[in-house]
């Protein structure tokens, strides 16, 4: 049984797409796992950086 029920009807280019679209899912998804025990870092750098160009001026 097809994971896509009408895998066999679809067209080349539907097929092509649909690939596609699962495999930038997974990239992102990939991406979301790996870095996002740095997100609270990148935030605490951009902080940093608002703080330093308020007192700069």
């Amino acid at each position: 049984m097809s994971l896509i029920p009408r895998w066999r009807y679809m067209t080349d280019e539907a097929k092509a797409l649909t690939r596609r679209t699962a495999v930038s899912a997974g990239v992102v998804l990939l991406v979301l796992l790996v870095f996002r025990g740095l997100l609270p870092w990148v935030l605490v750098a951009l902080l940093a950086w608002w703080i330093w160009k308020a007192f700069s001026k």
